[in-house]
């Protein structure tokens, strides 16, 4: 044999080689709603990207799309990460709920993981957090730290997880303050730090000296931070550089071990549909440090009412509590069920206002 065959030989062999190990990777894709650097939402979901990355090394791949729009956008870029021959797609906001039936409906042989929808099929998983878990901790939090008695909240979208953790808030900060208000802004935003400063800022002027959020920038927490005397908690992510004060406290989601479980179960072969909704006890909701800025006795009480949720010992949604318009919604000591909590569209006795249809 000469040398030309011998290293064109060589050659081939290394290039085959080389496919063969690029086919064994799970190809696993991502798709977000905001930016990797929104500081909240999409910043804790790439965070979870990454932490599959370090888990498996050189045996998978990752890919990722940030700032997709939800609707049309989403479906082209759900397209592409498939025929680009991902093995599994997570797609991170409620807005994609559609676009993922539509195109896993098409490419029967790639897995998809939807974040906070509820729609599924034999290729569509669901998974959520139970974030109004945390919202009960803040709340409680809000409602004693609160001066003038006005809580403001800044909504993204009237959806049921939204409307869950302003209920959620409300009836907490209530508990311990029967004299708090909540005013609430709708932003129709995740991501838009301008919107959600002018949001923050409007409250303010309101005269809230709380303001809660879920909507993922930052924006919110450096409006109150200039306005000086004002408290708000991180959300989705730490958001840590706003503490002691503004920021006293924060809910974290933590998808880490929910996508390295699911990354596992393609490679196994053990993957099926399913639906996931977890909390604080299972760790998928943390609630971020309470600072020095919480008295110590009321940190204390933050910290049991974590515990006691966490350890299923008590339910943010036990009766007696009632519908905005006065009738009965649960009993005294009567939990509410996951299915009502999953489609909420009412607020609770006592929130002023209506939710934007």
């Amino acid at each position: 044999m000469n040398l030309t065959k011998l290293l064109a030989g060589t050659a081939l062999a290394l290039g085959l080689a080389t496919a063969a190990a690029a086919q064994d990777k799970t190809k696993v894709g991502f798709i977000f709603v905001g930016p990797v650097g929104d500081g909240g939402w999409t910043y804790e979901h790439n965070e979870g990207r990454l932490a599959v990355e370090e888990h498996f090394g050189d045996k998978v791949e990752t890919v990722y799309q940030e700032s997709v729009p939800e609707g049309a956008d989403a479906e082209r870029a759900m397209t592409q990460m498939a025929l680009g021959g991902a093995d599994l797609i997570f797609t991170t906001s409620f807005g994609y709920m559609d676009p993922t039936i539509n195109v896993a409906a098409k490419f029967p042989d790639v897995k998809f993981e939807h974040a906070t929808g509820f729609k599924r099929a034999d290729n569509v998983s669901t998974y959520s957090a139970r974030f109004y878990e945390g919202r009960a901790v803040q709340g409680h939090i809000a409602g004693k730290m609160t001066k003038t008695n006005k809580i403001g909240y800044i909504g993204s979208f009237p959806i049921p997880e939204v409307i869950r953790g302003i209920n959620s808030a409300y009836i907490h900060a209530k508990k311990v303050n029967p004299d708090v208000e909540f005013s609430i802004v709708w932003a129709y935003t995740w991501f838009d730090p301008a919107k959600e400063a002018d949001a923050a800022k409007a409250l303010i002027e309101q005269g809230a000296d709380v303001i809660l959020q879920h909507t993922d920038s930052t924006a919110p927490q450096a409006a109150a931070q200039e306005a000086g005397n004002v408290i708000t908690f991180g959300q989705a992510s730490d958001m840590a550089e706003y503490a002691p004060m503004p920021r006293v406290s924060s809910i974290i989601d933590n998808w880490a071990p929910y996508y390295i479980d699911r990354v596992q179960a393609v490679m196994d072969g053990t993957w099926e549909s399913t639906d996931t909704w977890d909390g604080i006890g299972p760790g998928m909701v943390e609630i971020g440090e309470i600072t020095d800025a919480v008295p110590a006795e009321l940190k204390a009480e933050a910290e049991a009412l974590r515990d006691s949720i966490g350890a299923g010992e008590y339910h943010p949604f036990t009766g007696p509590i009632n519908k905005q318009d006065g009738t009965a919604w649960l009993a005294e000591g009567e939990v509410a069920d996951d299915g009502t909590l999953a489609g909420m569209n009412f607020y609770v006795e006592g929130l002023t206002g209506d939710i934007p249809q």
